[in-house]
């Protein structure tokens, strides 16, 4: 099982660390539209960049432990309905435990909700309350009734603006250049 990152406030320090996380988001940035700041901001505040973290769990008679809360899982927390759309809308299959695929699924995600629910790829605080919410969730406002969430959100818009600010002074260092760089 990955370890997060050593400093997940800084996504130099994320990308420095984790190579292959890079490579992932600027393949993903490029195929989806989707700035890779958006779904770096809210993969840390769902799961703290832990790969198999889950819910908490229920408990039966208060001791006995019986099951998750909900089913959301691995680095997006997406829940089981949600990733089997996804799955079977792009006709594929992956891990919500695999970095890159918990990726694609939340820039599926956001690229559905700018069509479905009209907030623009870049606005991560919006972006988080629709993945929260869900489209129809979001639609209807249910997130009005919920300050706690409005703050997260403004949490995660404030995290993904710095993740962009840091990401414009260390991404030319980040490029892989020379022979290997095709794979890139």
């Amino acid at each position: 099982m990955p370890s997060p990152p050593s400093h997940p406030e800084n996504i130099c320090a994320i990308f420095k660390e984790k190579r292959s996380w890079y490579r992932a988001a600027i393949r993903q940035e490029k195929k989806s539209g989707v700035p890779l700041n958006v779904p770096m901001a809210i993969i840390h505040q769902e799961s703290g960049f832990h790969s198999n973290l889950h819910t908490q769990r229920t408990y039966f008679l208060w001791v006995i432990p019986w099951g998750h809360i909900t089913s959301a899982y691995g680095y997006p927390q997406a829940q089981n309905g949600a990733w089997a759309d996804y799955e079977r809308v792009n006709d594929t299959s992956g891990s919500r435990e695999d970095f890159e695929d918990s990726l694609k699924f939340i820039n599926w995600y956001v690229t559905e909700t700018r069509r479905i629910n009209h907030v623009p790829v870049y606005d991560a605080r919006r972006q988080y309350l629709a993945y929260h919410e869900g489209w129809g969730g979001y639609q209807k406002g249910t997130y009005r009734r919920k300050s706690w969430l409005v703050r997260v959100a403004g949490t995660v818009g404030r995290r993904a603006a710095r993740y962009r600010r840091q990401f414009a002074q260390c991404r030319e260092s980040l490029k892989v250049h020379g022979f290997w760089s095709w794979l890139f």
